[in-house]
């Protein structure tokens, strides 16, 4: 969703790393937008196990189901590096609707991209073992063509928290698609070298 046209509308604030932004069962009145630095959006279970649902960088935004219904907070959001976030009231955003129906409109296409997105997280947790779902997180955070980078920089214990899988079954992973020269880590950058191979091993196996 585009938020140029909200400028004048948020304000800033800054978060230390490992601040706690909002927590699940919080108000959902506000939209937040990464200005700078990186956050992650998780889970915690009764017995403290994290499960992180996303990473998001510059220019990534989340809350945007607060502003249609004022609902809690569904996750926590907590910053992993020193960040800036700009803020965006629901009451703001709703007069600013009101006078410009084509923002709505861009709000439901961003919710559609998100369902979408949950939908194949939800099918791969289901269908894929895990050298699959290692797969998929790599195609979904690489850049477009090959040989393509990712845009992200995930380690083994955040990917392994993504996907519901241990830190070690991770490294398993990794290590095979090295070792078929589907991927390189140099200097923890990973390039994927050849994407088809990396597609078809994120394909069910039915």
């Amino acid at each position: 969703m585009a938020v140029r046209g909200f400028a004048e509308l948020t304000r800033e604030q800054k978060f230390a790393k490992g601040a706690m932004i909002v927590s699940e069962g919080d108000a959902g009145d506000a939209l937040y937008v990464v200005r700078s630095g990186e956050v992650k959006v998780v889970l915690t279970g009764e017995d403290g196990r994290e499960v992180i649902l996303n990473v998001l960088n510059v220019g990534d935004h989340f809350g945007e189901l607060a502003l249609i219904d004022g609902r809690p907070r569904s996750a926590h959001v907590v910053s992993t590096q020193a960040s800036s976030l700009l803020v965006l009231r629901r009451t703001d955003f709703r007069r600013k609707v009101e006078q410009s129906p084509q923002v709505a409109w861009g709000l439901m296409v961003e919710l559609s991209r998100r369902l979408r997105q949950a939908d194949g997280t939800i099918g791969s947790l289901v269908l894929l073992d895990v050298p699959g779902r290692v797969a998929k997180v790599l195609l979904e955070h690489a850049t477009p063509g090959e040989p393509a980078t990712l845009v992200k920089q995930l380690t083994h214990q955040t990917m392994a928290q993504m996907i519901g899988a241990s830190r070690e079954t991770v490294s398993r992973a990794m290590a095979e698609f090295q070792e078929k020269q589907i991927i390189s880590v140099q200097r923890r950058i990973v390039t994927i070298t050849d994407r088809a191979a990396l597609e078809a091993r994120a394909r069910p196996r039915l």
